[in-house]
């Protein structure tokens, strides 16, 4: 993966305050650490993260140039997003340097097709595995070509890259192919469904029709608070 260059900016304001008008001002609020370096605060530019992320993923490499004359290597450690808005909240940046070796989780998708009629069910959607910190993969493959129900990708399954070692166990369970159900199964299922839908109706409509705990009390009756008052 080839790293991206991105500008920064010190960040002076602290705590939900500082964040939320860094991020009005089109920024990233990060933090940088590792090394046994103090840890610094910066403001990345939000659209230009954001692409790399999208580009690169989760394990983009960073080269951030901070306009008080800092340059590092940095990876994406944790990354807050705001699920509504989709945008990014705060990020986690590790140093690194060229050559070193960090334990990352990469995103493993499955190639090929499985044997007919036959459901995927996903165990592991990424792996730990170890590598040079500028030649991270964004993705790991592993074949399902003609696997038949009951087969099971494991780690051990999985492609890797040059350079790269597994550090999940190699047993770890990627993904299970399972027979898919028959056209008489799901009829079969199909009147359990209806009664169990039939009954729970029923259930909410006994319980719409009796009064509700914690409904107001009558005209002319006390409320347990007003007669507990009033003792």
């Amino acid at each position: 993966m080839s790293e991206v260059k991105i500008s920064a900016e010190p960040r002076t304001e602290f705590g939900k305050g500082g964040a939320r008008r860094t991020r009005r001002a089109g920024k990233v609020p990060a933090v940088l650490y590792g090394h046994g370096e103090k840890p610094k605060h910066i403001a990345l530019p939000a659209r230009e993260f954001a692409a790399a992320i999208r580009k690169g993923g989760a394990n983009q490499l960073f080269a951030i140039e901070v306009s008080d004359g800092t340059q590092v290597l940095a990876l994406p450690k944790a990354i807050q997003r705001d699920p509504i808005k989709d945008s990014f909240e705060h990020v986690d940046l590790l140093l690194v340097r060229r050559g070193e070796k960090v334990t990352v989780e990469v995103p493993v998708q499955l190639t090929g097709e499985a044997a007919k009629d036959t459901l995927i069910v996903h165990d592991h959607d990424t792996l730990s595995v170890t590598a040079d910190a500028t030649k991270v993969p964004d993705h790991l493959e592993a074949s399902i070509e003609g696997a038949e129900p009951g087969t099971t990708i494991t780690a051990a399954d999985v492609e890797l890259p040059s350079g790269v070692e597994l550090a999940t166990d190699e047993e770890t369970a990627v993904a299970s192919v399972t027979a898919a159900p028959t056209a008489e199964q799901l009829e079969a299922t199909l009147p359990e469904v209806e009664e169990a839908t039939e009954e729970a109706e029923a259930g909410t409509g006994e319980e719409t029709a009796e009064s509700p705990e914690g409904a107001p009390a009558a005209e002319g009756e006390e409320t347990p608070a007003e007669a507990k008052t009033e003792a």
